[in-house]
């Protein structure tokens, strides 16, 4: 039988739960210029069957795959640059920045990559050939390197800019380390609604999403509505990527306890708007 939440929490305070590792993923918030000016963000609606955050809006991305260390084609920062960013070793940074454009591309079809031989973006990812390549991926039939070089191009990792970085809490039962990055849309590139997770795709103004999320409309977690909070000072893309430079990557994890009643408490450090009380009969997530 499944463990409440508060059961989990109280055999994780007295030591008695095996905490799962935190498998590695990124997440990619895909900017793009509004006539109003501020910029908006590409979003998606995990189906409501997900065993992970399912009925959350959020944003593409995923887990990352071994084969993501594989070498490939790169442009923009040199690998020992990404691995002081991120605090990684070179292959595990290049496994994060390859899972983050691999998945953006699986779930809203934008490729972040050029022409390995000349300073350009992929104009359109359009057409069948591309979506075959594209459920390949998804469906791991085709690493994500391989992918690349067949069709002669660069990952284009100066195209993104690390923001923040969230670990799912100890006591749950699927962790994630993830990476949030933002990237503007590549010019020519269209978002398509080909996520098999989402059952709705959807360009929002930083501050609707943000308006949706505190109105009770739109139900997000913690980390993407702090993600989305982040953005509401810019009146561009362009100004938002410029703003993430030095921005604080240190690791944000909640952590929870029982209070005298047997609820759970669960608290983000850093982010005290967040802290919920959960009845002692409540489910786990």
């Amino acid at each position: 039988m499944r463990k409440t939440w508060a059961e989990r929490v109280g055999a994780w305070e007295r030591g008695e739960l095996e905490v799962v590792a935190a498998r590695r993923a990124a997440t990619v918030l895909l900017l793009r210029d509004e006539p109003a000016g501020a910029p908006a963000v590409h979003m998606l609606r995990r189906r409501t069957s997900m065993a992970f955050a399912g009925g959350m809006y959020a944003f593409p991305g995923g887990g990352v795959d071994p084969r993501d260390e594989r070498p490939v084609r790169w442009a923009g920062p040199p690998l020992a640059e990404w691995a002081a960013l991120l605090g990684l070793e070179p292959a595990a940074a290049q496994a994060v920045v390859c899972a983050a454009v691999r998945e953006t591309f699986e779930e809203s079809g934008v490729l972040l990559a050029g022409p390995a031989d000349a300073p350009d973006l992929v104009r359109d990812t359009t057409g069948p050939g591309w979506e075959a390549d594209r459920t390949a991926l998804v469906g791991h039939e085709l690493a994500f390197a391989d992918f690349l070089d067949r069709r002669g191009l660069a990952l284009r990792s100066d195209l993104l800019r690390p923001c923040a970085r969230w670990i799912t809490p100890e006591f749950e039962e699927r962790r994630y380390d993830t990476w949030f990055f933002l990237a503007a849309l590549p010019a020519g590139q269209l978002t398509r609604d080909v996520s098999g997770e989402a059952d709705r795709t959807v360009w929002l103004p930083a501050a609707q999403a943000v308006a949706g999320h505190d109105s009770g409309e739109l139900s997000m977690l913690p980390p993407t509505i702090t993600m989305l909070r982040d953005l509401l000072p810019y009146d561009s893309a362009e100004a938002a990527l410029a703003g993430a430079a030095g921005r604080d990557l240190a690791p944000v994890q909640a952590t929870a306890r029982l209070d005298e009643a047997g609820s759970v408490v669960l608290t983000w450090p850093g982010h005290g708007s967040f802290t919920r009380t959960a009845a002692p009969g409540g489910e786990a997530r």
